[in-house]
């Protein structure tokens, strides 16, 4: 049989709301009128191999990689379509099953982009090269589709139209209000990226900062982005949590984005470690990924496993999205009294949708940067956490731990929330540090008064 035949038959099947255009131009049309715009385009037939079982998510994203297939157009739509459609329907391709085996016998894989990672899970060492393969790849790289700041965190959107600058600056001031943080007070952040939120809480409250990273390429560039500023008042150190004393306690303490290397496994060392480095009465806010539906893979087709799991071997080794009511679990089994818990899963989509559309744009100066290969990696990586956000696999998870006083009292918590959320602005262009050029104007939405947005500062 044919291969052009074989992938009509694989394709046929009225659940798949996506056109898929074939290596020699011809075109399969939506089953559904509910379509994303643009299409799959299999540009060889070899990427047939990729859909045909046993597959896994793996296996699909190196066909990806290795550009046999590609997404053009909406890509998170299409990932959103591809997760809705049934999967490849093998009536008249079982032929082809055996050449299928056979090609993937043969076939090599992207190996040298894939994370070399070694030793006992989750010991420092290895936590260290895990970490130093996802954020190592290039600050250039990184700059390409983040904001101004370099926040690689989910942002806030009140509105949904604001910004993506204005949406990081919204989610560093949430931060800061939720732990109540004041001038003097000393603030550890852990996992501190690029150094943003040591910046705004220093600039704009005047807290004493620490933020400890071990990866090289961010403790260079954040440590150039504090500038002149006293290690008396902003500090960032190559150092694990783990690492850290609790004879000199801190106030607050945050941890944003960072959860995701710990693992379930290590859930209660990494809670018990945090509560003794906080004094009693202290506040810890905690943001990370959760997986909020175990059993279900953003493609709901593909077979799952953590062995064959493309985010592990090319993006996040040792990386695990934890069920959020272990994580509470754990929070409360280290002594934290949980205070506030906010799902952000709208807010990361949107702001994971404003990372694709930027890498989209400047995709030649990220092939110029790390490669084509490592480029369309990334940008797979994006899309389908986007697509999975949006479709309720992942969620992110704001929690606000209090350190109990002696007495049974946590301190510093409002009884509404609403002192959190009213007029969040981001910080006026003076008080932002000076790093690269802004972001095009078509990161915004032009048909809204910004200004009607926030309120005059007080």
């Amino acid at each position: 049989m044919e291969l052009k035949t074989i992938a009509q038959s694989i394709f046929d099947d009225p659940s798949r709301s996506f056109g898929v255009e074939l290596w020699d131009g011809s075109f399969l049309p939506p089953a559904s009128r509910d379509s994303p715009s643009g299409r799959v385009i299999l540009r060889n037939p070899s990427a047939l191999h990729a859909l045909l079982p046993p597959t896994n998510d793996r296996r699909l994203a190196e066909a990806f990689i290795e550009d046999k297939f590609d997404l053009q157009g909406d890509t998170i739509g299409l990932l959103e379509a591809a997760a809705r459609w049934k999967g490849p329907h093998l009536r008249a391709a079982l032929p082809a099953l055996v050449s299928s085996w056979l090609h993937r016998a043969l076939a090599s894989s992207p190996a040298s982009l894939a994370a070399r990672v070694s030793g006992r899970i989750h010991s420092e060492a290895r936590d260290r090269k895990a970490v130093q393969h996802h954020y190592d790849v290039s600050n250039e790289f990184y700059q390409l589709f983040l904001d101004s700041s370099m926040v690689y965190s989910c942002g806030y959107f009140p509105s949904g139209s604001e910004s993506l600058e204005a949406a990081q600056q919204n989610k560093l001031e949430l931060i800061c209000r939720k732990l109540d943080l004041r001038g003097g007070e000393r603030l550890l952040d852990i996992g501190c990226g690029w150094g943003a939120l040591l910046l705004h809480a220093n600039r704009r409250l005047g807290a004493r900062a620490l933020g400890v990273t071990l990866a090289k390429n961010q403790l260079a560039e954040a440590r150039r982005r504090l500038g002149a500023l006293s290690s008396e008042r902003v500090e960032i150190r190559a150092t694990d949590y783990r690492e850290l004393s609790p004879e000199e306690p801190f106030d607050k303490i945050a941890s944003i984005g960072m959860m995701e290397h710990v693992g379930r496994a290590r859930l209660d060392e990494y809670f018990g470690s945090v509560y003794r480095l906080l004094r009693p009465g202290g506040l810890f806010l905690n943001q990370a990924i959760a997986d909020v539906a175990p059993q279900t893979p953003t493609l709901p087709w593909l077979r799952r496993s953590r062995s064959s799991a493309f985010v592990q071997r090319y993006i996040f080794p040792d990386g695990e999205a934890v069920p959020i009511g272990l994580v509470l679990q754990a929070a409360e089994r280290a002594g934290f009294e949980v205070r506030d818990a906010e799902s952000l899963r709208e807010h990361y989509a949107q702001t994971l949708a404003h990372w694709v559309s930027r890498l989209e744009r400047r995709f030649d100066q990220a092939v110029a940067l790390v490669g084509r290969a490592r480029a369309r990696t990334w940008r797979l990586y994006l899309a389908s956490f986007a697509a999975s956000f949006r479709l309720g696999r992942l969620s992110v998870f704001q929690l606000l731990l209090a350190k109990r006083l002696a007495n049974g009292r946590a301190v510093g918590l409002p009884r509404d929330r609403a002192r959190w959320y009213d007029d969040l602005r981001p910080l006026p262009d003076e008080e932002r540090p000076d790093v690269r050029e802004p972001t095009e104007d078509s990161d915004r939405s032009p048909e809204v008064d910004r200004t009607q947005l926030h309120a005059p500062p007080p």
